[in-house]
């Protein structure tokens, strides 16, 4: 599971760069200020927890259930909350409509604070 982690967090830092340059050039031109905006936080987010997945899949042997547990909710969370927001904040522009999608982004943001808190509980039962 530690090369699964350290390939995501790399191919998802990469894409939010990608992404990051596509809303800063292309979609600039086309978004209404707030779906930008909306698109650029999915951006933000992607890239912190591709860089702490990064980081954690360097240190962590992805071993353990509660090790196991956390990368995954973060990972899926990345998923959830990134990708509906990238979707949502498109949806005008392609005229689809996927306000279903709306109940998803905070799923995928419940996930990435799940993960983050087994990341606590993990450190705390660590021995340094």
């Amino acid at each position: 599971m530690k090369s699964f982690v350290l390939m995501f967090s790399a191919l998802s830092g990469s894409l939010s760069i990608v992404l990051g340059a596509f809303g800063a050039h292309t979609l600039k031109k086309i978004l209404p200020d707030e779906k930008l905006l909306s698109f650029e936080t999915g951006v933000r987010y992607q890239m912190y927890q591709a860089l702490a997945l990064l980081i954690l899949g360097l240190f962590l042997e992805a071993q353990n259930n509660l090790e196991k547990w956390s990368l995954g909710c973060m990972m899926i969370g990345i998923f959830l909350f990134s990708g509906s927001i990238y979707v949502l904040s498109l949806e005008g522009y392609w005229k689809w409509n996927m306000k279903f999608l709306g109940l998803v982004t905070p799923l995928g943001g419940l996930l990435m604070i799940i993960g983050w808190a087994l990341l606590a509980v993990l450190f705390a039962k660590m021995r340094f």
